[in-house]
């Protein structure tokens, strides 16, 4: 029912926290983060190489400029160079710059330092190189701080002393701009792009919903149905529509369901003929089968003035049709359980003895018979609601199978555990083979070919576990400890 199944659904889902709809909603983001993360990161190294080679640019022209307009005599002249140099700092673009000459050993600046602990070796090394009259930068930081450096090399405004226009005079100006100011906007960037991503992530959240709910729809319709189909509900099928993959799979599997119900259609249809075989050959045997008895009864009893031979034959022809008749009455006692036309016909029953009855009946604790080879263990005073007939035939089957297969005394216990009946029916032969004890209950299945032409039918420990289901218990089959196989009955009390 379908209202019925929600409640599993809910549970199955939330014994998973990482099922396929988790995964797929994680997926989903995950692939969002990339992408946002992505994008920051390529759009802030773009806009970070933006901002600082516009600074860069801006400021290297513009210290050039002011240089070339730097009309240099030799030798320097000190305080004229520091005012000239005062001038320019003041002309810095886009921020004031402070600003530095060196010319051999002198050092002049416009500040109250000569010198600039921020200016590196190789900046100089590149300014000073022989004949160079190329302006170099470098970016540095000093100290935490983000600086500018710039480096011109002065030259000749015209001829001088023998020395062409535009040769290089020796003396190197430098500039220090602090950018903090762009590493601010740089920082601002990062930030805004990081407090976008959450917001961002969380609008890629529904789509990834979405998508997830229309992936796990067919998957959950897929699940209903099989679970439908193992319930027996093999006319189940499912809604396909589109040509994607999943619904490719939703065909598949009705045309698997479709061939399945048809296979399964057929099977129950020749087992419903075998069972109608059985039971009516069964049913159809049972009036020559009562003439034939009679007849042997009669010869067995006339066996003893017969010739020895011919005694041999009546007595055998008499055993082999009394198997016959068992062989009969258990096909048409398996004909009716397998038609559910089986029913219990309970009363109060004394259990310890019922058992002894049933033993007595057969005459197998007869001491006129021989030796005991019965030893019961039953606990007196234990009642439980059970079919007399029914209980009777668990009990004959099973110690007849113990004596026919197993080895004597065969020992039958009864006890009480809480609310169960229990019966333990014990041998002390060789146990059961391995690999013979998952189907002692099997129909007509013996495990030893030499039992061949053994007195049972084949079917005693079948009829016994459908008559031990039917008064809802449980019959096991198992090897003892010390030797021997333990039959063990468990019945409601």
């Amino acid at each position: 029912m379908p209202g019925g199944d929600r409640p599993a659904e809910r549970r199955r889902r939330r014994l998973h926290p990482f099922g396929l709809r988790t995964r797929l909603v994680l997926a989903f983001l995950l692939v969002a983060a990339v992408g946002c993360g992505t994008t920051a990161a390529l759009t802030y190294r773009a806009a970070r190489t933006a901002i600082l080679e516009q600074t860069q640019d801006t400021a290297v022209t513009a210290f050039r400029q002011q240089v070339e307009t730097l009309n240099t005599m030799l030798p320097v002249e000190l305080d004229g160079l520091r005012n000239e140099l005062q001038r320019i700092a003041r002309q810095g673009k886009p921020r004031p710059w402070r600003v530095y000459a060196e010319y051999g050993a002198l050092r002049v600046s416009s500040t109250d330092r000569p010198e600039s602990t921020v200016l590196t070796p190789e900046l100089r090394t590149r300014a000073r190189a022989l004949g160079t009259t190329h302006s170099s930068f470098q970016r540095v930081v000093k100290d935490g701080a983000p600086y500018l450096t710039i480096a011109v090399p002065a030259v000749f405004g015209g001829y001088y002393r023998g020395f062409p226009e535009g040769s290089p005079t020796g003396l190197v100006l430098y500039a220090v701009m602090d950018l903090g100011e762009e590493e601010a906007n740089i920082e601002a960037m990062v930030v805004a792009a990081r407090d976008g991503a959450l917001p961002a992530l969380l609008v890629a959240l529904i789509p990834a919903l979405l998508a997830a709910r229309g992936v796990l729809r067919p998957v959950r319709e897929l699940r209903r149905a099989a679970h439908s189909m193992g319930r027996g509900l093999l006319d189940t099928r499912i809604h396909a529509k589109g040509s994607d993959e999943l619904a490719d799979l939703a065909r598949t599997f009705n045309e698997s369901a479709a061939g399945l119900e048809r296979s399964v259609a057929e099977l129950r249809r020749a087992e419903a003929r075998a069972r109608r075989f059985a039971s009516d050959v069964s049913h159809e045997l049972r009036t020559p089968l009562a003439g034939m008895l009679a007849v042997t009864e009669v010869l067995d009893e006339d066996a003893d003035g017969l010739d020895s031979d011919t005694a041999r034959a009546v007595r055998l022809i008499s055993a082999e049709t009394g198997k016959l008749a068992v062989l009969v009455e258990d096909l048409m006692e398996i004909s009716r359980f397998d038609a559910r036309a089986a029913e219990l016909h309970t009363d109060e029953v004394d259990v310890a003895e019922a058992v002894r009855k049933s033993l007595q009946n057969r005459r197998w604790t007869d001491p006129s018979q021989g030796p005991t080879q019965i030893v019961t263990e039953l606990i007196d005073g234990i009642r439980a609601q059970l079919d007399p007939r029914r209980f009777d035939v668990i009990v004959a089957n099973l110690v007849g199978n113990a004596l026919r297969h197993g080895g004597a005394p065969v020992t039958v216990r009864v006890h009480a555990e809480g609310d169960w009946l229990v019966m333990e029916v014990a041998d002390r032969g060789r146990g059961i083979p391995e690999d013979v004890l998952p189907h002692v209950f099997d129909r007509f299945y013996k495990g030893d070919a030499a039992r061949t032409r053994s007195a049972g039918s084949g079917l005693g420990l079948a009829i016994t576990l459908e008559n031990v289901r039917l008064h809802g218990g449980t019959v096991v089959a198992a090897d003892r400890p010390d030797g021997g196989a333990v039959f063990t009955v468990r019945i409601p009390l």
